[in-house]
């Protein structure tokens, strides 16, 4: 399931709905991400194309599944105005074994992370400026390649 929207993400809720589903795993792996406190950001705001980022996020979703053949997956992604300390995504997978789940969690990150078309925009200070993937989340998605 994939899922954009602008309503908090309850993560235990989600994880609790998700891993009722999911009868022949045996495992299942979770990321939750969420605006910084780093006592600066005062706030995040994602934008996207609706329609359009959902199809994105699902070839990366049938990309993860060719590789580690998982059983179910969750990808839920907040976009407008979010605080610090409010969840902006959920990613979860359930798989047989922990190692294609842990993996196909970790792909489906790092493709969110530097590929997925959301605009990002984080204030500071009063000021918003725009942001992009930093170094190091491109060289874990190159990781992939």
């Amino acid at each position: 399931m994939i899922r954009i929207s602008e309503h908090i993400i309850d993560p235990e809720n989600e994880m609790k709905s998700f891993r009722e589903k999911q009868s022949n795993s045996g495992a299942i792996a979770s990321f939750i991400g969420v605006v910084r406190d780093d006592g600066r950001t005062e706030s995040l705001t994602l934008s996207h194309y609706p329609g359009f980022t959902e199809r994105q996020i699902e070839v990366f979703a049938e990309e993860a599944k060719r590789r580690w053949a998982y059983q179910d997956s969750l990808i839920l992604h907040r976009v407008g105005r979010m605080m610090t300390r409010e969840p902006i995504v959920l990613v979860a997978v359930s798989a047989p074994h922990r190692r294609a789940a842990f993996e196909a969690c970790d792909f489906l990150m790092d493709k969110l992370k530097c590929e997925a078309p959301f605009w990002k925009q984080e204030t500071i200070g009063g000021q918003t400026k725009w942001i992009e993937p930093r170094a190091e989340d491109r060289t874990d998605l190159d990781r992939w390649s």
